[in-house]
């Protein structure tokens, strides 16, 4: 067995150069940019109005008056100048007429048809963005993954499309003759196929393309069958028979169809019995079967190779630490993923490790916002420890 920093760079290691492509900037959310935008103007793009009001010119004194010329919204600016003793009434956004100096907000004025006089108390504020305030043309947005507030951006730089990389397409494989799909009718001894939904769902997250093939019977011919289905994605993702039963096929398979075997299993629990290489050109993970083993394997190690094949300079999400709540017994020769609820603490956050941590508890996993991690033969921790999880 290799330990999960081993088991992880070798599964990076299976991540090829990703490939761009260009899409809409409609159509980029989600996804990793490649290479940097450049604003292709400055925002704002003159200097506006931060309120509704008057853009004078003249110093802004109590008992001030100022002659109003014009107008300006957003959208329809004042094209001309104002000189001392003037003003013009402006909305927010609107851009501030050339010769003003600032703008007094509509509170701090008293109108007379024509005339403003400015009252006793007033805002010091200038209520005005200055041109650039937010970017400059030619300022750089780096490659990044693209959430909504990026995609406002780049729209503001005048960005209408992105070159991002292109989706990696995951093949999902469960096996064994216990499943059947979810809305079938199951044998007595069958059970519902339930960790190949919970992993298309988790590849999505990150950008992939995930197709779930049909289930492989615990039959070579079977699984043969749907490995040829998974020709041409980019990552196999196989679930169950990874082990040494008799029933456990993937391994024998995958071997006779040319496995470049990579490693195959790690000292963790939940998800021993895993392993990875390459398979015909696509890379090969292979999980185990038992429903939380497969999905905290999906965490650790199928979301950062998603990630790196999109170009994430940074896959593996980092650890983070928090102050446990209660004792916990010395941790065996196997770092253990456990299941966790995280809360908010006074300086960290607070983490109490859930009571049963049985492989097979999806109910559990529902309710974990956290895997708390043990490494090998980590000592009794006592309540006030400080620990390090994993979000999920």
């Amino acid at each position: 067995m290799i330990s999960v920093a081993e088991a992880l760079e070798k599964v990076l290691q299976l991540a090829a150069v990703p490939q761009a492509e260009d899409v809409p900037l409609s159509q980029a959310a989600g996804r990793f940019m490649l290479t940097e935008a450049r604003a292709l103007r400055d925002q704002p793009p003159f200097s506006a109005s931060a309120m509704d009001g008057y853009a004078i010119c003249g110093p802004a004194l109590p008992g001030a008056r100022f002659e109003v010329i014009g107008e300006a919204s957003a959208g329809h600016r004042f094209d001309g100048h104002i000189s001392a003793g003037q003003c013009t009434r402006i909305f927010t956004g609107a851009p501030v007429p050339q010769g003003a100096d600032r703008v007094i907000i509509q509170e701090d004025a008293l109108r007379d048809g024509q005339w403003i006089t400015l009252r006793d108390k007033l805002d010091p504020a200038p209520y005005i963005r200055a041109q650039g305030q937010d970017f400059r043309v030619g300022d750089r947005v780096s490659p990044r993954w693209l959430r909504p507030g990026d995609i406002a951006l780049l729209a503001a730089m005048n960005i209408p499309q992105v070159a991002v990389a292109r989706r990696p397409v995951v093949a999902i494989i469960a096996t064994g003759d216990e499943l059947i799909a979810p809305g079938g009718i199951p044998r007595d001894d069958q059970i519902i196929a339930s960790n190949s939904y919970a992993l298309k769902a988790m590849a999505e997250s990150v950008g992939a393309t995930a197709r779930l093939l049909p289930i492989a019977r615990d039959t070579e011919g079977d699984l043969r069958m749907v490995f040829d289905l998974a020709a041409g994605a980019d990552l196999i993702v196989t679930i169950g028979g990874a082990s040494v039963g008799d029933h456990d096929l993937v391994a024998k398979v995958a071997g006779d169809l040319g496995l470049e075997r990579a490693f195959y299993k790690i000292a963790m629990r939940p998800g021993k019995p895993l392993m990875a290489g390459k398979l015909r050109g696509s890379s090969l993970i292979g999980l185990p079967g038992n429903p939380v083993s497969s999905i905290v394997c999906g965490h650790i190690f199928m979301l950062p190779l998603l990630r790196a094949m999109q170009g994430d300079p940074a896959p593996v999400a980092p650890l983070r630490r928090a102050v446990l709540t209660h004792d916990l017994p010395p941790n065996g020769p196997r770092a253990h993923y456990m299941r966790a609820e995280v809360t908010e603490g006074s300086s960290l956050p607070m983490i109490r490790a859930f009571e049963h941590q049985d492989s097979a508890l999806l109910k559990t996993l529902t309710e974990a916002n956290a895997l708390l991690v043990r490494p090998v033969s980590d000592g009794p921790r006592p309540s006030g420890s400080d620990v390090f999880f994993l979000p999920l």
